[in-house]
């Protein structure tokens, strides 16, 4: 069961995580983009395409930690500090995915939107501009707690693999 378990946690992460990672770093220079060309509908389809995929992935993405606690019960290693770093880690890229990624791309979003709009403009534009730079940042930290986790995971302290 533990290697079911196992499989099916590695494989989440993969299939969730990984997608989330890729459209949330696309995302700040495909909004440059469509902010630089509003008449352009495809970069405002990209955009949105972008966004949805983030919300979506990390809705299912709630299964990596999941199975990676009955992983983690299974092999009866709940209370190891690398496990608890890493259940940390993960808690804080949620967050950031949550509280500051997510609702910037919603910001980001309307004000591409706005400029479609009578109310678009310079103050639109520098609305886009202003939070794709904020969300480059946030994106960054997040892939890098994403990062740290998976090197936790890998070379994990009392890991069985001899390596």
């Amino acid at each position: 069961m533990t290697k079911f378990l196992l499989a099916v946690h590695v494989l989440a992460a993969i299939i969730t995580v990984g997608p989330v990672t890729v459209a949330a770093s696309m995302f700040p220079p495909a909004a440059r983009r469509a902010a630089a060309a509003p008449d352009d509908p495809a970069g405002l389809a990209t955009v949105r395409t972008l966004h949805r995929i983030c919300r979506v992935y990390a809705a299912v993405a709630v299964a990596v930690p999941v199975f990676g606690l009955a992983t983690a019960h299974s092999l009866g290693v709940l209370g190891s500090a690398w496990l608890i770093t890493s259940i940390a880690l993960t808690a804080l890229a949620a967050a950031v995915l949550g509280a500051a990624i997510l609702p910037r791309q919603g910001a980001a979003l309307a004000a591409l939107t706005a400029l479609d709009g009578p109310a678009g403009g310079a103050d639109a534009t520098r609305a886009v501009l202003r939070t794709a730079r904020r969300l480059g940042m946030y994106t960054g930290l997040f892939n890098l707690l994403w990062a740290a986790v998976t090197v936790l995971m890998i070379i994990r302290p009392g890991s069985t693999t001899g390596a």
